[in-house]
């Protein structure tokens, strides 16, 4: 709605141009009136003083000149007037016109462009999820000292958020396919990803003093939370040295593309524990110095650093069970592939597939059985890529992909899910919406039991993280003055900028509450 101020000036604006109008018409009354005068005067019975007639001839010349005077002036003066008031009219319509400062102003603001737009959505998609993942990092403490009861709102309150930001990566995602067409309704679909990303952020917000609250890291609740993160920093310091030995025994049994997923967690897990280590000390000495909310802060950068150190270590111990679980399910899957084959060759293919399509997919079905056995006895393989192969050659037979075969494509579509997660999470700062969308609907489609599209959809996610890292780049490559681990807090948004101080920490919340907590780097 117009605002009274911003209708009254157009008015206002008329106004004027009456007044400048009437003014002009004035004049032309008064000249007119002037012009007149003479003529009236002229026709009058007066008396005139009888004067000589030398004087008369003499007075003759002075009344002509008066009488010029008299017709010139008003004329001069009504065209004055016109040419004033048309003058203040061209002015008055021509700046309407080109007005660039306030004068008639538009109730609604100039709407976004599409790009705008778009660039708006992938912003709220990327915070939205990186206030998810470090909820859940911080929760994980809170749990693993108050139990569930105590932090179930907590919980709750996340769960809200992942829906909420679930529904923004299945709107994008029908976004980047092209529906809707229509560029209104799409429109309308960015509008939707913002606002379920929001509304997501404010589900984690609204819980962020309560949190606080029930923590009181500022207080008698920091001793408590220090031996919560040390205890777990100390565990997952043993469990690095055997990850690095389960690590060494893969890489003897396996080709190096098996082992390639986790290539460089263990060194990154060290990295961060060091910087864990860092912000654990200087924790305790701000909590001894009664800095308590210094304290929070550190600690809260060690419980981030210690959680992520977690999250590689257990990608190695969970690819090296996955590894060991497909090598013992792949006899089996072959087995079943090869049941499978037959009954495609005896006819019972359902589907509009011709003879010469079911002859070339049987023919390739068997050349990858035939690949996978040759390998088993050869020497060191991926059991996890034999295994999808076997299920993606069995699944182009259309015969509806059951036993071993399935069980094979839902182990291989789990640990493509879990280890695209993992990388996200540990390089977060630098990982952009395209992959975490695919991400979330690798995700989907695997709680709905579609392994292929699962495997193949995190796959894709994996590659553009990566490429998204490698395009990153490093923020802080060993520069005077970094404290160790410095890099990989800010890689991994631990930490959520990459000033000097890389401060503040990241904690439970949306975007209004998350870097509430903060501290100084000393030099």
């Amino acid at each position: 709605m117009t605002s009274s101020l911003i209708r009254g000036r157009p008015r206002r604006a008329k106004a004027h141009i009456r007044v400048r109008v009437a003014h002009a018409v004035l004049g032309v009354v008064v000249g007119a009136g002037w012009l007149v005068l003479p003529v009236m005067t002229a026709g009058a019975q007066d008396p005139v003083p009888v004067t000589s007639t030398g004087t008369v001839a003499s007075a003759a010349a002075p009344q002509e000149e008066t009488s010029t005077a008299d017709l010139v002036l008003p004329l001069i003066a009504v065209v004055a007037a016109v040419g004033l008031a048309g003058y203040g009219y061209v002015r008055r319509t021509r700046r309407a016109r080109t007005r660039t400062t306030p004068g008639i102003v538009s109730a609604a603001p100039p709407a976004p462009t599409p790009a705008d737009s778009e660039r708006q959505a992938r912003a709220a998609l990327v915070l939205a999820d990186d206030c998810v993942r470090t909820s859940q990092e911080e929760l994980s403490f809170v749990r693993a000292r108050f139990g569930g009861a105590d932090t179930e709102p907590f919980v709750k309150a996340l769960r809200a958020a992942e829906t909420e930001l679930a529904a923004a990566c299945g709107i994008w995602r029908r976004y980047e396919q092209g529906v809707p067409e229509d560029d209104v309704a799409r429109r309308q679909a960015l509008v939707g990803v913002v606002g379920r990303c929001a509304e997501a952020g404010r589900r984690l917000d609204a819980e962020a003093a309560a949190l606080d609250r029930l923590r009181e890291l500022d207080g008698p609740g920091l001793a408590g939370a220090l031996e919560v993160a040390e205890g777990r920093f100390r565990e997952l310091t043993g469990r690095t040295l055997t990850a690095g030995n389960t690590l060494t025994s893969l890489r003897d049994r396996c080709t190096p593309a098996a082992v390639a997923p986790v290539t460089g967690y263990l060194e990154q897990a060290k990295d961060r524990l060091v910087f864990a280590t860092m912000r654990l000390n200087e924790a305790r000495q701000s909590a001894d110095a009664g800095a308590g909310a210094r304290a929070a802060g550190q600690l809260r950068a060690a419980e981030g650093a210690v959680a992520q150190a977690d999250v590689l270590v257990t990608g190695v111990e969970r690819l090296a069970a996955e590894l060991r679980e497909a090598a013992a399910l792949v006899p089996a899957a072959l087995t079943g592939a090869e049941a499978e084959i037959a009954a495609a060759r005896k006819g019972g293919v359902p589907g509009p597939l011709t003879s010469g399509e079911l002859h070339a997919r049987l023919a390739h079905a068997d050349a990858v059985l035939a690949a996978v056995r040759h390998e088993l006895t050869a020497g060191p393989y991926d059991p996890l890529d034999a295994l999808r192969r076997i299920a993606r050659a069995v699944e182009r037979l259309d015969t509806g992909l059951a036993g071993a075969p399935s069980a094979a494509a839902l182990l291989v579509a789990r640990g493509s899910v879990a280890g695209a997660d993992d990388f996200v999470t540990v390089h977060r700062g630098a990982v952009g919406p395209q992959a975490r969308v695919r991400l979330a609907e690798a995700a989907r489609e695997l709680g709905a039991g579609h392994a292929a599209q699962a495997d193949a959809l995190a796959r894709e996610a994996r590659d553009l993280a990566e490429r998204n890292v490698r395009a990153h780049g490093n923020p802080h490559t060993a520069a005077d003055g970094d404290a160790p681990g410095l890099a990989a807090a800010v890689l991994g948004g631990i930490l959520l900028s990459e000033t000097p101080d890389a401060g503040p920490p990241a904690s439970y919340g949306g975007p209004r509450t998350r870097s509430r907590h903060s501290f100084s780097t000393p030099a």
